[in-house]
């Protein structure tokens, strides 16, 4: 679709600010935890004093306010310019702001939301080691005691736990009724007593994740969003927040990437091999299909006519496209591209093909996986019978 004049001069505008301003050799940098923090740190700022860090924000927020085609535009351009992806500051841009913006006190999110943009970290505490996808089956307990919850137990996969000041903390503080009745919401400091961390290495050398050990951790009762015991309809906003506006700019930076796989093909002198094309061209539309779903579901969500199921369709399809991604470059990029798979700190579109190659396995997992979305779009969207719990009758 050509740009209308406006979006051509937002293109050209962001595209001037990223030749002075994009950051150089970040990857390499990358490899080492600490630098990989400082480059994030320091790539956010420069993007909020920009205004391009938060366009799916109000206006009220520096760069806020801007439109579903002028989101596009900005992260097209991101990728293009294969700029460092806001991995450090991803929760708390999306997660944590869909959470307060929707669901928050006023004074949660007077006090939160700039701190946000001022760099304070967020982490996410939903997933537990027997609460994975099924997150109602939370263990983690909060007994209130006057002012405050008093909180233990663990949470595991929590992305850049280690780096972060704040979590969004799932707990449970009933086992009466349904399982999803007894889970409340939690603002929780990272530094508060009796939290610890641990870092998660991965095959792939990898640390993208941490555990989070929670040791009777007080947290204010004035940190709570929502009313006790009604978090798993706050929890949605949040995991909404992922299944959207995270989705389309995953999708339009898998776009941007597939330059990468054009300049393997030229390196290798592939461009007369019609298996090799025929396979980039399948991705291309691959690719392509996956940004239209995306943007259905946000005009879809954007009128106020979401089915259920729609958020599920467009995760599946991206994890698919990934793999297809990164399985096609790893085979272009020959031997070489094997030996070594470098430290991404949970990027997805690198061109460092054995490590995208593995963590487009991972996405199969991360944020709900394939086979549960799958359940979600036969049972919601199609109305098909629900899967038995027990599969012996």
């Amino acid at each position: 679709m050509t740009d209308t004049p406006e979006l051509e001069a937002l293109r050209s505008e962001v595209r001037a600010f990223l030749a002075a301003h994009a950051p150089r050799n970040w990857r390499a940098a990358s490899r080492a935890q600490s630098d990989f923090v400082a480059t994030q740190r320091a790539w956010f700022a420069r993007l909020v004093e920009a205004g391009y860090a938060i366009p799916h924000w109000p206006a009220e927020y520096p760069g806020g306010g801007r439109s579903l085609a002028e989101q596009k535009v900005i992260y097209e351009e991101l990728a293009k310019a294969d700029c460092p992806r806001l991995l450090l500051s991803f929760v708390s841009t999306y997660h944590a702001f869909a959470t307060l913006h929707e669901c928050g006190s006023r004074e949660q999110q007077e006090r939160y939301l700039p701190r946000i943009l001022e760099g304070e970290t967020w982490c996410q505490g939903f997933s537990e080691p027997g609460a994975g996808s099924d997150l109602a089956a939370i263990k983690t307990r909060a007994e209130r005691k006057g002012n405050v919850y008093v909180v233990s137990g663990q949470k595991v996969w929590s992305t850049m736990a280690q780096f972060a000041d704040k979590c969004l903390l799932l707990v449970r503080t009933s086992s009466e009724g349904a399982k999803q009745a007894g889970i409340t919401y939690l603002l929780m400091d990272m530094k508060a007593p009796g939290v610890s961390v641990r870092a998660i290495h991965q095959i792939q050398g990898d640390e993208e994740f941490a555990e989070i050990f929670l040791d009777n951790v007080e947290i204010p009762v004035s940190e709570r969003v929502g009313e006790e015991g009604r978090g798993w309809a706050v929890a949605q906003a949040t995991l909404a927040s992922e299944r959207g506006l995270t989705l389309m700019e995953l999708s339009y930076r898998m776009r941007g990437a597939l330059g990468r796989v054009a300049r393997l093909i030229r390196q290798h002198g592939r461009e007369e091999d019609r298996g090799v094309l025929r396979d980039f061209g399948a991705l291309t539309m691959q690719v392509d299909a996956v940004c239209a779903l995306a943007d259905r579901f946000l005009d879809n969500r954007i009128r106020g006519i979401e089915r259920a199921g729609d958020a599920s369709i467009v995760k599946n399809s991206y994890s698919r496209a990934l793999r297809a991604y990164s399985k096609l470059g790893l085979r272009l990029g020959g031997m070489d591209e094997q030996y070594v798979a470098p430290i991404t700190f949970g990027d997805l579109n690198t061109g460092n093909w054995m490590a995208d190659f593995m963590n487009s396995y991972a996405w199969t997992i991360a944020g709900g996986s394939e086979e549960v979305q799958r359940n979600i779009i036969a049972e919601r969207m199609l109305d098909m019978p629900r899967e038995p719990k027990d599969w012996s009758l």
